[in-house]
């Protein structure tokens, strides 16, 4: 995976440079890694790694809290410095056609783990170790990670990346949500005090 084009890119959370990551120049679903002006690559630098959610961070879907955490980590980058990586694995990577089957599932009781077995997937299909290559690439040795995500912190913690500390990123729950994010916690083993 390398570089293939960058720019400066201002948003609603202040100036980021984008750069997009592929194995060729013509991926239309390159990964992304947006980079807050004020951020000093050669100090520990504060990480979002988070997975492509169409539905929650575009269309702001209740079912998740994707959009959410989105728009909570661009607002903490945006004050404190930092990168977001922005990986195209939409519906924890089965895709969004099969992710709208499994909320189909998900709408007849299964949860969303259950859901994505039930279409003979893995519960979670995510590759954290792209992360991890852009971070090298960018040349960051030392980060404070942005999640409540345990496996996130197991793919840093393997790595040549050294994790300095985590920072929670909770969302209060909706009634919409909370069955979600029950299932985080208790199949995912995500680190959650607000469920």
């Amino acid at each position: 995976m390398k570089r293939q084009a960058e720019a400066k890119l201002p948003t609603e959370w202040g100036q980021y440079q984008i750069i997009a990551y592929s194995d060729n120049e013509n991926d239309w679903m390159p990964h992304l890694a947006m980079i807050s002006e004020n951020t000093n690559l050669n100090q520990t630098v504060n990480i979002r790694i988070h997975s492509e959610c169409i539905t929650g961070d575009l269309f702001h879907s209740k079912r998740c809290d994707c959009g959410k955490q989105l728009d909570a980590a661009m607002k903490y980058i945006h004050e404190n410095g930092g990168i977001l990586l922005y990986l195209r694995q939409e519906g924890r990577n089965i895709g969004i056609i099969n992710k709208l089957k499994a909320y189909n599932l998900q709408d007849q009781g299964l949860n969303t783990a259950e859901a994505n077995i039930e279409l003979g997937f893995p519960a979670d299909a995510r590759d954290f170790k792209i992360a991890v290559e852009i971070l090298e690439d960018l040349g960051i040795t030392s980060i404070n990670l942005l999640t409540n995500n345990p496996e996130k912190i197991s793919y840093i913690s393997e790595s040549s990346i050294k994790l300095v500390k985590r920072i929670p990123l909770e969302i209060n729950p909706e009634k919409e949500n909370l069955d979600y994010l029950k299932t985080k916690k208790d199949y995912f083993g995500h680190l959650l005090n607000n469920i």
